[in-house]
């Protein structure tokens, strides 16, 4: 059966992540630059190969100092390791709309196999008789099992911030001709 190619259509996708601040509180992040593909033979997307990289230097938390400092080699290490990558080992439907999605996932030097879930929008036709495809992809890491280590602890003992980081990517793809 023939492959089709979809590519990421940055302007309609978003990749974001939170994490807890002085357990108490969230910061929401988001990376400005990315990209991504996936190659199927199916309709639904069962079994897609998924590539996908974002650019560690794009890091948007809306607070120039707090972005600086997780480009800092405390954190990203963005000029030695520019980029963060995923590539699909797996994408199995659950059911209905629901995926899972496995691969492995690429922080500084550091690869481990992760799991998220995947929601599929479904697709359709935009204003240019482009065919779209939407999903959400949502998950859990820890951020020292890639090696993200820096902590800081409060005069209170208050750790400052969490080790768990909740990812929600949107995306949206466009079909290859």
């Amino acid at each position: 059966m023939a492959t089709t190619k979809w590519v990421m259509d940055p302007m309609h996708s978003e990749v974001q992540f939170k994490i807890k601040h002085l357990v108490i509180s969230t910061v929401t992040g988001s990376f400005r630059k990315f990209e991504g593909e996936v190659v199927t033979e199916s309709d639904d997307f069962a079994d897609s190969e998924i590539d996908f990289a974002l650019d560690v230097d794009s890091i948007d938390t809306t607070q120039e100092a707090r972005d600086q400092h997780l480009k800092s080699a405390e954190f990203f290490d963005a000029e030695t390791y520019p980029k963060i990558s995923f590539k699909s080992t797996s994408l199995k439907k659950v059911s209905g709309d629901e995926y899972k999605l496995e691969g492995n996932l690429t922080i500084k030097d550091v690869t481990k196999l992760v799991s998220l879930d995947v929601e599929f929008g479904g697709s359709a036709d935009d204003f240019y008789g482009q065919t779209k495809a939407g999903f959400e992809i949502t998950g859990k890491i820890n951020r020292k099992d890639f090696g993200l280590t820096w902590n800081g602890v409060t005069e209170a003992g208050s750790i400052v911030v969490g080790e768990d980081v909740k990812l929600i990517i949107n995306a949206q793809f466009t079909k290859q001709a």
